[in-house]
This record gives structure tokens, sequence and C-alpha cells, in this order.
């Protein structure tokens, strides 16, 4: 068997060196999880499948013990997996106009997942086309797929208990992207999730947008970290666009990841103020968020 696709770093297409959005892909740009319709329909089964995830959400194995089983489950050719992908999955409506959007202002935009690059490339495939695909990076992990689909290997990304370190990507490509600015600036860093699996990620992130009503918002509100929920990827796009068109990214970044100025003192400012953006909450189309109001003041210097 050789594996579908490589662990390589990811390419970044468009232009843009200063921001970056990383997504993840099972229930935040499709509704469902695509490792749980392989499982249940070409392995193990739901109620074992079920009985696995316990056993990750109790400690009594790891993610990536849990996962190798559930994936060495699996009896389908790719091509068959790919047609109960096509059947049963469900992406986000406004997802491929977000991901137009995306290429139009040349940000880069990446899927982060703790899945299979074949299954996840040849999901965007069937459902947004090869061309728009390709724009897509995917940072996940490789595989070995047998003709016949009799044996599927995941090809861990990192050695560790989850297989895939999802903040361990998000660094590398945060140093990555620093390289090519000028004066060594970090980017901005945009992560879009919907469960607490995705915290690794999130939290190297400058703004997070969290899925309405699933585990990540709650997660968020429980432990008060700041987040922009959202319904669809058109609240995203609406927000990242105020962002972009502030013409100050300084501001949306953490404090530790924001550039230092040196006054007339040679002592250090970071320009931009940290933004609360706990108390937001979902607006109607076309109304400006408490966030994006709070956005659009005055720039801000904290010394």
């Amino acid at each position: 068997m050789a594996p579908l696709y490589s662990n390589s770093v990811p390419k970044i297409f468009p232009t843009r060196k200063d921001v970056a959005i990383f997504s993840d892909f099972d229930g935040t740009i499709f509704m469902q999880d695509t490792g749980h319709i392989l499982f249940d329909r070409h392995g193990c089964g739901t109620e074992h499948r079920q009985r696995l995830d316990e056993q990750i959400h109790t400690g009594e194995r790891s993610f990536r013990d849990v996962s190798e089983e559930m994936w060495g489950s699996l009896n389908v050719p790719f091509d068959e997996s790919m047609k109960a992908m096509k059947e049963h999955l469900v992406i986000d409506p406004d997802f491929a106009d977000f991901h137009d959007f995306c290429i139009r202002e040349g940000v880069p935009f990446n899927v982060i997942s703790a899945g299979l690059e074949p299954v996840l490339r040849g999901v965007l495939n069937e459902f947004l086309g090869h061309h728009a695909s390709k724009r897509i990076d995917i940072i996940s992990n490789a595989a070995e797929i047998s003709a016949d689909g009799s044996e599927w290997k995941p090809i861990w990304r990192h050695d560790s208990q989850l297989g895939h370190d999802k903040s361990l990507s998000v660094k590398e490509c945060r140093a990555h992207l620093r390289k090519q600015l000028p004066g060594n600036r970090n980017p901005l860093i945009i992560f879009v999730g919907d469960g607490v699996s995705d915290l690794p990620a999130a939290r190297e992130a400058d703004v997070l947008f969290a899925r309405t009503g699933l585990r990540l918002e709650e997660y968020c509100k429980e432990h008060n970290i700041e987040y922009i929920p959202f319904d669809s990827f058109a609240d995203i796009e609406r927000e990242v666009l105020r962002i972009l068109d502030s013409g100050d990214l300084e501001r949306y970044k953490k404090p530790h990841n924001r550039t230092p100025q040196l006054t007339s003192l040679g002592k250090q400012k970071f320009f931009g103020s940290p933004v609360d953006t706990r108390k937001t909450r979902r607006t109607e189309k076309g109304h400006m968020s408490p966030i994006s109001a709070r956005f659009n003041k005055g720039i801000a210097i904290a010394q």
C-alpha cells in the first residue's frame, strides 16, 4: 500500500501572508462526522463505535489508539466510501461562498483536522469540485488504503497520543508565514471550530469562531474564553471582512502576538487593544454585532 496523500508542509496558494484562517472539518464545514459515517456503515458499526468513543472520553484509551481500531475496521474501497459521503454529508450552506471570498481576498484558508487527508480531500472534491478544492490546504493525517478497501491505516502526522497535534500545526504555519513578513511580524490567526477537540488549535488563534449551540461555545462560556459565535460561514465572512477592512490587523491579535513598536524613548509599545467577545451574540443579517461595533471604534494603544 502507498499513502494517497503525504504529510508534507502545506502549500499556501494565496498571496497574503499577514492573515490565515484555520477551520475544523467535521461539525464545522460539514454538519456530520466523516469518520462516523464510514465506521457506522462500513466498519465497526454504530454501537461499537460509540463504546470506543466513550473509552476516549473516560481516558481509558488514547484518541490515537481508538482511531487506529476504528479506521482498521473499515472494509470499503475508497471510491465507495465517497459515495457514502455524498449521500449522507451536509455542507454548511454558505461555505462555498465563504471560500470564494477567501480566494478573492487572497486569504489562506486551511482545513485542520484529526481525520485522514484522502477522505477530507475526496469530500471537498465531491462538494466543491477539484478546482476549488485544490485551493484549500489540508493539515491532517495521511493514510494507506488498499485498492480493495480491506485495509485502512492512518499515517499519523505527529508522534503523540492524539496523532495530530493541532496546536503544533498552527504554530508551524504561523512561523512559516512570519518568515515571509517584514520585521518578523506574526500573522493574524483565525480559527473556526465546533467541539472541545478544537481547543488546542483554538488557543493558538487570535480570533476564535465557535459554532452556536455546540460544545466549543459551551466550553468557552464555562471557562471565560473569548470567542465569536456563528450560525453559518456567512456570519464569519461578515466579521472577517470587517477585520480586513479595518486596515489594522494588530488590534485583533492577542497581546503576545502583537508587533512591538519602538517609541522615541526606545521603549516598546504594542499597538491594538484586546477585544472582549465573550458577550457577543448572534445578530440578524445586515446588523452590526457588538464585536463588530467595538472593532470599528478608534484604535487604542496599550503600553
